[in-house]
């Protein structure tokens, strides 16, 4: 075993009661860097499961890649693409690309007997992935959406009425129920009016979308628009990596530039990530980013002082120890490392109890949601924890290289002691 690792082991598990200051400042030292990690643990938990959280629920209603007609952007998709199984298939053909969905979206008034709410209806085929949707259903259950007439030669009334799905916010605003019947205004060349029954209700906390998105069949929502065959309102992507939908989306206009690429009715398509959709809330997660890395920064720092103190301190109520290694032939470098080792095993039982503090807590709000917060403000109704075990093992590394690079300057307070004079230090 090395002389300066075998001699700071020995002091480290040295109990002597006439060391009282030392002790108290081990101590001290130990909880600030668990402390600092447990809180930097916390945080990046907290904030990676929020934004994963948000990103998510944005996904869910705009998915990771639109394509629409290029004649309908900023228009909802008012004007429709043929979106045919020709069409389908050259965009599952790009290189990313997971999976392709139609969608049609229109707007109406859905109208009980005491009020009534202007809504967008958006239209699901069958290939559509309702997972999101039901994840976040709080009563019913989700229908089957059809691409067709899901109820061919039956007048719609009462009797036989289409499925909605509504958000909570509309059915307390209507109050609604799942079973309840309502009737849906649709205005163009003439105004429609069709029955719907609530099949399910859903809740994502996101005001900008539970205040405004209902859900039907593709075929309903392509009939109120006039729209025949294959025509939506376009389709949406989903690539299988996230970090690459810009990579996705480039080559996809790539695509549509380079080979003119147009519908079967002539129409020129473009497409938009979902961070071109979506800008402010994107840029407003990304905002979290900088409390993170100030955090950070703190407890790194909360973590330095007080290891800096605590060696200092060591130091100095080790002068006599410093003077007889001196006087026995022990170099300045040869001693600051026994110091440094001392100080790695502090840092050590600090992360140690930092881990166990930090994951704790970590666990403890996941399993119980604890911790609640005001969906209308954080768009969740309680703190989300994220762990993720890669990043948690660097920031522990990333403690405690900087703790001791931090203490390299003070160690060298070693070389100040003079043998002969640290001999009769009291």
């Amino acid at each position: 075993m090395r002389f300066p690792l075998f001699v700071a082991q020995r002091i480290y598990g040295q109990h002597d009661d006439r060391k009282k200051v030392s002790r108290p400042a081990i101590r001290i030292a130990t909880a600030g860097v668990a402390i600092g990690l447990a809180v930097m643990l916390i945080t990046v938990a907290v904030v990676m499961g929020f934004k994963h959280t948000i990103r998510d629920k944005v996904m869910g209603f705009g998915s990771h890649i639109q394509v629409f007609n290029v004649n309908s952007v900023g228009t909802l998709g008012a004007e429709p693409v043929c979106m045919d199984d020709s069409l389908m298939g050259v965009l599952k053909a790009v290189p990313g690309v997971k999976k392709v969905e139609r969608f049609a979206l229109t707007q109406g008034i859905l109208k009980t007997n005491d009020d009534f709410l202007g809504v967008a209806f958006k239209g699901l085929g069958p290939e559509y992935d309702t997972a999101f949707l039901q994840e976040n259903i709080v009563e019913g259950q989700l229908p089957a959406f059809h691409d067709t007439n899901p109820q061919p030669g039956v007048a719609v009334d009462e009797e036989h009425p289409y499925a909605l799905v509504i958000s909570k916010t509309m059915a307390d605003k209507l109050k609604l129920r799942v079973g309840d019947l309502v009737y849906a205004y649709f205005i163009g060349h003439r105004v429609d009016k069709i029955a719907y029954k609530v099949h399910a209700i859903y809740q994502t906390n996101m005001k900008r979308f539970d205040d405004y998105y209902c859900f039907i069949d593709i075929y309903g929502a392509r009939k109120r628009n006039g729209w025949k065959g294959d025509l939506c309102s376009g389709a949406e992507i989903l690539v299988d990596n996230f970090n690459r939908i810009d990579q996705v989306d480039d080559d996809m206009t790539s695509m549509f530039l380079s080979q003119g690429r147009l519908d079967s009715q002539g129409n020129m398509l473009t497409s938009f990530t979902i961070y071109q959709n979506y800008p402010q809330v994107f840029q407003w997660l990304q905002l979290l980013d900088i409390n993170v890395w100030i955090i950070l920064g703190l407890m790194v720092a909360l973590a330095g002082f007080t290891m800096i103190s605590g060696l200092l301190i060591i130091i100095l109520e080790r002068t006599q120890m410093i003077g007889v290694l001196k006087a026995l032939g022990a170099r300045n470098g040869l001693i600051r490392r026994t110091f440094l080792w001392f100080a790695i095993f502090i840092i050590g039982r600090g992360l140690l109890w930092g881990n166990i503090l930090g994951l704790g807590i970590i666990l403890l709000q996941k399993t119980t949601g604890i911790v609640k917060l005001d969906p209308q403000t954080y768009y969740v109704s309680e703190a989300p924890m994220e762990i993720n075990i890669p990043l948690f093992l660097l920031i522990n590394i990333a403690t405690l290289l900087i703790s001791i690079l931090v203490l390299i300057g003070p160690s060298y307070l070693v070389s100040r002691i003079h043998p002969a004079r640290s001999m009769r230090y009291e």
